[in-house]
């Protein structure tokens, strides 16, 4: 073979040496490239994260069981301390758990109720534990969850006034009727024997005005002029406040009659003159209420205001003396001498449940030159008001003999004041308005404590507004 082809075929089989630069550079570029990279700093924190999010969704879960388990013994209880449920606590407790498929997660039931006095008490525990996760690469196989509720029913201290309207117009529609039935009812509601020494009902039936009785006004500074009934005329100034004020000399009202209803009626006099249309105070004495409830006649006019004035003096706490004294001479039961309570007695439940099926009237009174000597006041005992001025005064006249006492106006306002005052002290006010027009329902609606306070019902619903207060007042009360 020539020299010449030799080193032709040397050529063909000798790695080119640009080929193996080429490739090496390649290798040394991708080596020294550092774009996509992760830092060992930024690696660990994404771990991190992926961690502590999966740890953030073990805890959801653990939250949604906790949350689950408290609902569920929440209820449990509620219905267990019911007063009206005369199941075993612990069987109703178990059957709810039973219910929502969790009787693995109930620990404890605790039925307190022995030792109480009028009430029922229902402890419960409840806990289980959720496997996990992501917390596992912590240290934590599960999640433990745990729940605990209370609930007690039972008469507290209760101090209820209840005012009643008894004005004429309760004739109407059968509706005294229904009021007796709703108001035996609420009576045989909380006057039970479980309750005993624990609720007391202040009766305040109103009409134009408002009767206290003779042993109520023992105890006030007040200017009689006659003895048919015991009615004072209130300040306007006297409704800013609950307080029965003992500093000032009360005025008695007038004993006459305005209605005329052709003859010479005088049942249907101003003040309220019969022995059971006075206020009864403090009592627990189911017969007797109901007695006097199932006596009470519909009369004269309507002043609102003036029952829940009186309403609220037997629950302010400057009237406590006055109670006490009645009590120690067998007036009000002993077991209320120190009633009404302080407004800071965290134990007593003060309310008031105000009835009305109309609004505040006009009320007028006798002027002062005609009722100002003991023959006058005798004449107008013995005569209707209008019996008396169609036969013996001139129709020119008649304007002379009477002038207004209170406008429907006055008593709106006054009638506002004394719902602030009370409510401002604590005082709980439900309001029903019974088969009345729309502007009496926002009178009432105002006075009540909140919209949810006040009833606006016809007819035979009135029942199942009395029933409704009542319930409330004996209320459940998750305490924990």
């Amino acid at each position: 073979m020539s020299d010449k082809m030799k080193n032709k075929l040397l050529k063909q089989s000798t790695p080119r040496p640009a080929a193996c630069s080429v490739t090496g550079g390649w290798l040394g570029r991708f080596w020294a490239d550092q774009s996509g990279n992760m830092s060992y700093l930024a690696l660990t924190g994404a771990l991190m994260m992926m961690v502590f999010g999966g740890v953030g969704i073990d805890m959801i879960h653990a939250e949604l069981k906790r949350t689950k388990i408290q609902n569920t013994l929440d209820r449990a209880v509620l219905a267990a301390a019911d007063l009206e449920n005369g199941l075993d606590p612990t069987f109703v407790v178990n059957d709810y758990f039973r219910a929502m498929d969790m009787t693995d997660t109930l620990i404890d039931v605790q039925d307190e109720s022995a030792n109480l006095l009028n009430a029922k008490r229902v402890t419960a525990e409840g806990g289980a534990s959720v496997a996990s996760n992501f917390t596992r690469l912590l240290g934590m196989d599960t999640l433990d969850v745990a729940g605990r509720a209370r609930a007690e029913e039972g008469a507290n201290n209760i101090e209820v006034s209840l005012v009643l309207d008894i004005s004429g117009s309760m004739a109407d529609n059968n509706k005294m009727q229904q009021l007796r039935s709703a108001a035996n009812q609420f009576f045989d509601l909380l006057l039970t024997e479980d309750n005993k020494d624990r609720i007391s009902i202040s009766l305040v039936p109103y009409s134009e005005h408002v009767n206290p009785g003779p042993d109520l006004t023992d105890y006030l500074d007040v200017n009689w002029r006659h003895g048919y009934s015991h009615c004072v005329e209130m300040p306007d100034e006297e409704f800013d406040s609950p307080v029965l004020n003992r500093d000032i000399t009360y005025q008695q009202v007038q004993h006459y009659q305005w209605n005329y209803f052709g003859a010479n009626d005088r049942d249907d006099t101003i003040c309220p003159q019969f022995s059971y249309e006075r206020i009864t105070p403090f009592s627990q004495d189911v017969t007797a209420l109901k007695a006097q409830i199932n006596a009470m006649q519909p009369r004269a006019g309507t002043s609102i205001f003036l029952g829940l004035k009186w309403g609220a003096a037997l629950l302010d706490p400057g009237t406590a003396d006055i109670t006490g004294a009645l009590a120690a001479r067998n007036k009000v039961d002993n077991a209320f001498r120190d009633r009404p309570t302080a407004y800071e007695d965290d134990t007593t439940i003060k309310t008031i449940v105000l009835m009305t099926d109309g609004q505040n009237s006009n009320s007028m009174r006798i002027q002062d030159w005609a009722y100002n000597s003991n023959s006058e006041i005798a004449l107008w005992a013995r005569y209707n008001m209008w019996y008396y001025l169609t036969r013996n005064v001139h129709s020119a006249n008649w304007g002379y003999f009477y002038q207004q006492k209170y406008s429907a106006a006055t008593g709106d306002m006054l009638m506002d004041n004394i719902c602030t005052a009370a409510k401002d002290q604590g005082v709980v006010i439900w309001s029903i308005g019974f088969e009345v027009t729309d502007y009496s329902a926002g009178v009432m609606a105002k006075c009540a404590s909140s919209p949810a306070h006040f009833f606006r019902v016809e007819g035979q619903a009135i029942e199942e507004a009395f029933y409704s207060i009542a319930r409330t007042i004996n209320q459940l009360r998750l305490t924990q």
